[in-house]
């Protein structure tokens, strides 16, 4: 994919972010847009570096990277990006992003369903053993630093 259409699809899904903003949080449209250009050029620029940066490095990594050191405490710009970024709400985000996953699949329904009902079980058992290893792990933590 072209640079070009990935800055087109990421313009796409943050306007379709903002409105799912709009609808699902108490933030204004015009509230959020500052955060949300910050997050399509995070992300235009973690998958430009992916592309022209050797090693084979994906360019989420660098979308993660770039975005935590902006965000640290102590870096000139870390209170205003994350005042803006806060304005966008996460579930809201996700929004356009499965319905794009959902289209891709869809796509390729045939594969899926010769899969039969073994990626049901594997599917389920995945999901259990991450939830219970989530679990154990919070409990730990919470346990440890006095929480509970």
């Amino acid at each position: 994919m072209k640079m070009s259409e990935t800055l087109g699809v990421l313009l796409i899904c943050g306007f379709l972010s903002l409105i799912a903003n709009v609808v699902g949080t108490k933030n204004g449209f015009v509230e959020a847009i500052p955060g949300m250009l910050f997050l399509i050029a995070l992300a235009f620029v973690g998958i430009w570096l992916g592309k022209v940066i050797p090693g084979g490095i994906p360019g989420v990594a660098y979308v993660v990277t770039i975005g935590c050191i902006l965000t640290v405490p102590g870096v000139p710009c870390a209170a205003a990006i994350s005042a803006a970024v806060s304005k966008v709400g996460f579930m809201q985000l996700c929004t356009p992003i499965l319905a794009y996953a959902g289209v891709a699949i869809c796509k390729d329904l045939d594969v899926f369903a010769e899969s039969s009902w073994r990626i049901v079980v594997v599917s389920c058992v995945v999901f259990i053993g991450t939830y219970i290893g989530s679990a154990i792990i919070a409990q730990l933590i919470l346990k440890a630093i006095g929480q509970i």
